[in-house]
Order: structure tokens, then C-alpha cells, then sequence
């Protein structure tokens, strides 16, 4: 008897002691990964930078005239008797091109209807934000209900999902310079791009949330003999009604920001009147041309999210604060989308 109990007690210690030499192992081996990660990961960084020719001598070299432009970005001015940014010199630009709006008196009242209500370059900016993204919106429900394998058969899906994914590999600036031929450097080229550009995004969106539906309801529309149209309308897009709109919402955000840089190509808005700013060096008027790219996105933010959160039935939204700490990230990302 004891024979048997030393055997297994044998047994059990040469088990542990497996285990712990595998640990061991495991351990040593994922060291020996991390150090090799961090070794691949550096060089593929210092590769990185000597491609786009970064240095800490090229920054030294033309810091005072980067010191300089933040001089003119900040124009030194006062505020109660205080040291403070002179706001006065970004408002002077912003009225004198009209970058907000205009009223103008049609005569001598003063009633509301003797004004003229005069748009300036904001709503330009916006306007090719909200144009282009319901010109999209057509082809983004096409698209994506035709990429449902529920509603498309495996494989033809794949023909709208390809053509979604092929749309969102271009970016919409690239977009903008294809149309170029169509209709120039205008806001007009800017608005197709944009609108080309939802298709593809929304159009995966709408996809994505019709392969979550219930089958519930669709087989008891098809019970009722409804044709596959109907039971696609009644059975799939009755289930999603609220989180499309919710995505679009979220895409018109997106879209408002690549309007701004749809400017930078000469598209128009506000992103024209930075560009040009820019070749002039007027860094102060590039600045408050910047402060109403501000006040633009965030409201249409501001907006987009309290109308997502009604729809969802929550109160879930992203604060002011987090809007404005987070805005340059999503300038960034919309440039390169």
C-alpha cells in the first residue's frame, strides 16, 4: 500500500515539476519574442524616419521661424488690461471675407424681413458636408442591402461588397482629383467625392448591421406571402430603421471634416481660405480661419451625437471637453480616410 502511494506521489511531483519546466519555457520563450519584437519594431521606426528624412537638426534649424509663426498664429494683444491674444485681428478677417454669414438691410426698417441673410464660407464647408452625404445615401442602402448574404447569395454578395471596399481604398481627395475632368476644382467635384466616398463607408456600415436582424420577423413577413422585396423592406430595414440613421449621423460628422479638406485642393470653403492663407503667410488669418473649422465640426458633433443618443433612447454621449481635446485626432484621421 505504501509502495502504491509513493508511486503516486512520485508521479505527481514529476508532473509538477513538467509543468513548471514548461512554464519556464514559455516564460523564456516569450521574452526571447518580446525582445525580438522590440528589436524588428525599432528598426522598422528608424527605417521610418530616415525615409521621411527626420532629424533633430532640421527642427533646430528652423525652430525661429516656426518661434515666429506661433508669434503671428497668437497675435500679442490685451484683455481687461492683461496680456492676451488679440482676438480682435482674428474677428476683423473673419468678417471682412465673410467666413460666417452676412446681414444686410434691404432698407430703411429694421423689421427681420428688410434683412439678407448672406452665407459665408462655413456654410459652404457645410453645405458639401450634408449635400454629399445624402447624394451617397441612395447608393450607401443600395449597397448595402445587396451585400447582405441574406438578401444577395454567397457569392454575388461579394460583388457589392467589392465594389464597397474598392470605393473606401480610394480616399475622397483622391476622389475629388478623379472628377476633376467633370466640373473643375469646385465645390461641385467636392460634393461627388463626398458622396462617392459615403457609399462605400455607410454602404459597409448598412451591411455589417443587417447581418445582426432577427430572422423572426423576416419569416413571418415571408409567412404572410410577401415577395422578397417586401420582406427585405418589412422584415430586414424595419429592424435597422434606428441605427441607420444613427450611422449616418455619424458619417455626416466624418463628412463635414473631409469638406474642410476637400479646400486644401481648392474645393472650396473654408479649407480654400486656409490653403490660401497659407501660400500668403498670414498665419493669423490661417488661425481664425481654423477657430471657425472649430466651431463648425464641433457643432456638427455636437449636434449628430444628441440626435444618436434620442434615437438609441440614451443619454450616452461624448462630452464638449473630449470633443475639443480629440478634435486634431479626427482632423488627422479624416484627412487620411
Amino acid at each position: 500500500m505504501s509502495t502504491d502511494t509513493e508511486d503516486a506521489a512520485s508521479t505527481v511531483s514529476e508532473s509538477v515539476q513538467e509543468q513548471f519546466t514548461r512554464l519556464r519555457i514559455n516564460k523564456r520563450a516569450r521574452q526571447v519574442f518580446s525582445v525580438f519584437a522590440l528589436v524588428v519594431f525599432g528598426w522598422l521606426f528608424s527605417l521610418a524616419l530616415g525615409q521621411v528624412g527626420f532629424s533633430i537638426a532640421e527642427i533646430m534649424r528652423y525652430w525661429p521661424d516656426f518661434r515666429d509663426a506661433l508669434g503671428q498664429f497668437f497675435p500679442p494683444g490685451e484683455l481687461f488690461g492683461l496680456p492676451f491674444v488679440d482676438t480682435g485681428a482674428y474677428w476683423s478677417f473673419i468678417q471682412a471675407n465673410n467666413l460666417l454669414f452676412q446681414l444686410e438691410t434691404n432698407g430703411a426698417g429694421v423689421a427681420f424681413w428688410n434683412w439678407t441673410f448672406i452665407p459665408g464660407q462655413m456654410f459652404v464647408t457645410l453645405a458639401m458636408g450634408f449635400a454629399g452625404t445624402v447624394l451617397g445615401l441612395p447608393g450607401a442602402l443600395l449597397l448595402g442591402v445587396l451585400g447582405s448574404e441574406r438578401v444577395t447569395p454567397y457569392p454575388f454578395n461579394f460583388i457589392f461588397r467589392g465594389t464597397m471596399s474598392v470605393i473606401r481604398a480610394i480616399p475622397a481627395l483622391v476622389w475629388a482629383l478623379i472628377y476633376i475632368p467633370l466640373g473643375g476644382v469646385t465645390p461641385f467635384t467636392a460634393t461627388l467625392a463626398i458622396g462617392t466616398d459615403t457609399m462605400g463607408n455607410l454602404g459597409r456600415l448598412f451591411t455589417d448591421a443587417l447581418e445582426e436582424v432577427e430572422d423572426g420577423p423576416i419569416e413571418a413577413i415571408g409567412s404572410t406571402g410577401a415577395s422578397g422585396p417586401q420582406r427585405v423592406v418589412f422584415g430586414m430595414l424595419s429592424q435597422v430603421f434606428s441605427p441607420f440613421i444613427a450611422w449616418t449621423m455619424y458619417i455626416l460628422e466624418i463628412n463635414t471634416r473631409i469638406a474642410v479638406t476637400m479646400g486644401l485642393i481648392g474645393g472650396g470653403g473654408l479649407g480654400y481660405v486656409l490653403t490660401t492663407q497659407r501660400g500668403l503667410f498670414k498665419y493669423t488669418n490661417m488661425m481664425a480661419t481654423i477657430l471657425v473649422i472649430f466651431v463648425l465640426v464641433i457643432s456638427v458633433e455636437v449636434v449628430s451625437q444628441r440626435v444618436r443618443s434620442y434615437i438609441r433612447g440614451t443619454e450616452e454621449s461624448q462630452g464638449l471637453i473630449a470633443l475639443i481635446v480629440e478634435f486634431p485626432q479626427r482632423m488627422v484621421r479624416t484627412l487620411w480616410q
